[in-house]
């Protein structure tokens, strides 16, 4: 059996472009729920320090304060990084950008993630949850309407 040991992640010295998981918590004034997102950034930097120090400034200014579409104040705050990562191959049409190794994966295991097409998000339609608070800026919604959406179809019910 074998075992590596790492002291550290392997990096290449000519790597540049990292992918970073910023966790961001939306809180609405009066509603107990909050609504979380993992957004996945793609970083160029010169080194994994300096990766981390841009991405940590970017998830600082995530953080705002604004009224939604009811006028209520909606409070996001980056709550930290989820991961962060090295991508090894060039950008480009095929390259891996991340992998995962997980050992002794039973079958039930592995068919639960798999996904038929027309389940994959990029073919789906967007589901509204009605349980989810409203934290739709106002000035999101109007430069939606501008371009021609109506309310109705953009926003939920809270």
């Amino acid at each position: 059996m074998w075992t590596w040991r790492f002291a550290m992640a392997f990096i290449p010295k000519d790597a540049r472009w990292y992918l970073a998981d910023v966790v961001l918590e939306h809180q609405v004034e009066g509603d107990p729920r909050n609504v979380v997102h993992v957004n996945m950034h793609l970083i160029e930097a010169a080194s994994p320090e300096n990766a981390y120090e841009k991405v940590v400034a970017l998830g600082r200014d995530s953080e705002l304060v604004y009224a939604n579409t009811s006028g209520v104040q909606v409070r996001v705050i980056f709550r930290r990084l989820r991961n962060l990562n090295v991508i090894h191959d060039e950008l480009e049409d095929g390259a891996e950008l991340t992998y995962e190794e997980k050992v002794s994966v039973p079958e039930a295991e592995i068919a639960s993630w798999l996904c038929p097409r027309d389940k994959l998000g990029i073919f789906t339609d967007r589901e509204f949850k009605n349980e989810v608070p409203n934290y739709m800026p106002q000035e999101v919604m109007r430069s939606l309407v501008e371009e021609g959406f109506t309310p109705s179809s953009i926003e939920r019910e809270t």
